[in-house]
C-alpha cells in the first residue's frame, strides 16, 4: 500500500503455488493481490503497512484446500467474502472511515482468521 503515485500501484499483484501456501508481507503487499495454490493457504501480515484512513486494499485467495490468516493493526476494518468451507474469525472494529482490507477467499475448506495486533 505504500505504493502510491505509482504507475504500477493499480496493477494487480498475483501470487502462485501448487502445494503449500503462500506468505505475503509488508512490501509484497499491493492494492490488489491475487494469491493461488491447490493445497495450501495464504499467511498474510500487514502489520508493518501504512495503511491511512479510507484506504482499502482487495486480497483474493483461490484454492481447494487452504484458509486465509491475516494479521492487521486493531484499527483495520476486515470484510471479508467469497465462498468456502469455513468460518470466520475477526473481533475487530467496524467502524466506517479507517483503512479497510476486503478478503475474497473461494475455496472447498479453509476459513478465514483475522489476528489483530
Amino acid at each position: 500500500m505504500t505504493h502510491s503515485g505509482n504507475p504500477d500501484s493499480d496493477k494487480t499483484h498475483v501470487r502462485i503455488g501448487i502445494f503449500g501456501g503462500n506468505r505475503l508481507a509488508g512490501h509484497e503487499i499491493h492494492s490488489r493481490t491475487v494469491t493461488a495454490s491447490l493445497i495450501g493457504g495464504a499467511d498474510i501480515d500487514l502489520t508493518d503497512v501504512d495503511l491511512p484512513d479510507g484506504a482499502e486494499l482487495r486480497i483474493t485467495k483461490l484454492s481447494l484446500i487452504g484458509g486465509v490468516k491475516l494479521r492487521v493493526r486493531p484499527e483495520v476494518r476486515v470484510v471479508v467474502g467469497g465462498i468456502r468451507l469455513g468460518g470466520v474469525s475477526d473481533d475487530g472494529p467496524d467502524r466506517p472511515g479507517g483503512p479497510t482490507v476486503h478478503v475474497a477467499a473461494w475455496g472447498l475448506l479453509g476459513g478465514v482468521s483475522v489476528l489483530r495486533g
